[in-house]
């Protein structure tokens, strides 16, 4: 391959994206069915239009970014101010995945010291906390943002805390679930994979109260993975 037919092979995704990066040109001309497939998905999670509006959707996006310290996708900054992004927004946000980043304080004395301080609910203190953090954005999208940090962060009880609040709050559940989604790219499939199962194991336990689509899909049976039975 030369490099007039790997500019061919790579013009359609330049366009679409308005950017190249190393690992498309690697995988154009070692494999360029995976490049297809990679771009398809990419398409589907970060640029096809599901619930959330642009705004929203790059509002996540820089929170996930932010709490998982990747530089790379800065594009993300550029669609968030072409989609009516503010610059106190970003504060926000900045300050949102500053708390986030730091649940292990509240984890800690939810977990070691709740016992000496009777006096203080750990969880309720952390709801507003988080609230607090991300004041100049709108209450919603805190919510879906902190579950996402949670998320990619692998913080699982506090994804768990922050899945609670999100439905004490009544976020539409489908916002939040592409919310989570997005994680997978910057923070790994296999954290998604455990958000899921958590969501889905709170709703079976009661913790939730899911909307029926989310509750047949957290009790339809055979979803434990390889060599775990039924779950």
């Amino acid at each position: 391959m030369n490099g007039e037919d790997l500019a061919t092979r790579l013009a359609g995704l330049k366009a679409k994206r308005g950017y190249l990066l190393p690992h498309h040109g690697l995988l154009a001309i070692t494999a360029p069915d995976l490049l297809a497939a990679y771009d398809a998905a990419y398409t589907a999670l970060a640029l096809d239009d599901r619930v959330l509006s642009h705004h929203d959707r790059e509002f996540v996006w820089l929170g996930i970014l932010i709490a998982t310290r990747e530089e790379i996708a800065t594009h993300h900054i550029e669609k968030f101010r072409n989609a009516g992004g503010s610059a106190d927004e970003v504060r926000a946000c900045l300050r949102l995945a500053a708390a986030v980043c730091g649940f292990r304080a509240y984890a800690f004395v939810a977990d070691h010291w709740r016992a000496h301080l009777p006096g203080i609910a750990v969880e309720a203190e952390w709801a507003d906390t988080v609230l607090r953090a991300g004041e100049g954005a709108a209450p919603r999208l805190i919510h879906m943002t902190a579950c996402a940090m949670q998320a990619a962060n692998g913080a699982w009880d506090g994804f768990r805390w922050q899945l609670r609040q999100a439905y004490a709050a009544a976020i539409d559940e489908r916002e939040l679930a592409e919310a989570v989604s997005l994680t997978m790219f910057p923070a790994s499939v296999p954290n998604f994979v455990t958000a899921a199962r958590l969501w889905m194991e709170m709703i079976r336990a009661g913790e939730l109260d899911a909307s029926p689509d989310f509750r047949d899909w957290a009790t339809f049976s055979g979803q434990g993975g390889h060599g775990r039975g039924n779950d």
